[in-house]
């Protein structure tokens, strides 16, 4: 097992984002980690060599996440925190009184990446650039290093870059081999942003398809690890969860072996449009936390 304190020889490549920032090409993310539990995933996720944490208000384990950072003893230069805005904390002052709260929860002075989770463009009287303007000030006042969104649409991202003139760092979307979010994935990359991908494993679906199980056999590694590469390969950014530290390694292990453009492309081809989608439609997903 990797120790924490150590590095120096992490296979991560860091991809360089539009403001000038950098960002570890894997992670871990702890969406639906318990927030009990929190603590030790995360606390095992450092040890196994993750330098990049993905987390949200949403999922309620913020103080999870900065307690196992606490508790690592890794600086905090070595380390790569994201949160995400709580879909209820749409209106200005409460994207600046929440990410108040998340810096407080997680312990830190400020984060690496602020998302906005959802566009939610059926609620607040379709009003997200105001949402993206408090956002992108949080920026200048260096409590986060940069800010992005996520789940944004092509037209989303049009409007708050053609409105605001500043592009996200980055769009974190829903893309798996079922669900490849094209037209999502070209404008983020159109707009110069770079695209994080959720679910990058399909909630597991991929494990038993017969085209990744063959390229799985083909390069001796499991049906994750193909699945994750692939997503490394086209040059998005993946934060796989999981809480077993056996899965935690093998999802770390995706820099000794390449896929080849045949095996890549293989892999896009089972695409199934907006009938892979796993989660909601951002166009009409308007959940509000109560």
């Amino acid at each position: 097992m990797s120790n924490p304190q150590d590095t120096t020889s992490t296979p991560v490549p860091e991809l360089s984002l539009n403001d000038g920032t950098t960002i570890p090409q894997l992670g871990f993310g702890v969406f639906q980690v318990d927030p009990a539990d929190t603590q030790e995933v995360v606390s095992r996720a450092l040890e196994a060599g993750y330098r990049h944490i993905d987390t949200a208000q949403m999922y309620g384990n913020e103080e999870g996440v900065g307690a196992a950072i606490a508790a690592s003893g890794i600086p905090r230069s070595e380390l790569y925190v994201t949160t995400k805005l709580n879909n209820s904390f749409h209106r200005p002052d409460d994207v600046r009184r929440s990410f108040a709260d998340s810096l407080e929860r997680l312990g830190l002075d400020h984060v690496d990446l602020f998302l906005i989770h959802w566009p939610l463009p059926t609620r607040y009287d379709g009003d997200y650039v105001s949402t993206w303007q408090a956002m992108t000030a949080l920026v200048g006042e260096g409590t986060t290093r940069s800010a992005g969104v996520s789940n944004f649409e092509p037209a989303h991202l049009d409007r708050i870059v053609d409105e605001t003139g500043v592009v996200p760092a980055v769009n974190q979307i829903e893309v798996h081999p079922f669900h490849g979010n094209e037209a999502a994935r070209t404008a983020t990359l159109g707009h110069g942003a770079l695209v994080e991908a959720w679910s990058p494993i399909a909630q597991g679906k991929v494990l038993t398809d017969p085209v990744i199980g063959r390229i799985a056999e083909e390069v001796g590694r499991t049906p994750s690890q193909v699945t994750l590469r692939w997503h490394i390969e086209r040059g998005d950014i993946i934060f796989p969860k999981t809480t077993h530290p056996e899965r935690m390694a093998e999802n770390f292990a995706l820099f000794d072996f390449t896929l080849t453009p045949d095996q890549v492309a293989a892999i896009s081809a089972l695409d199934e449009g907006e009938a892979g989608r796993i989660g909601p439609n951002p166009e009409s997903f308007d959940w509000i936390p109560a």
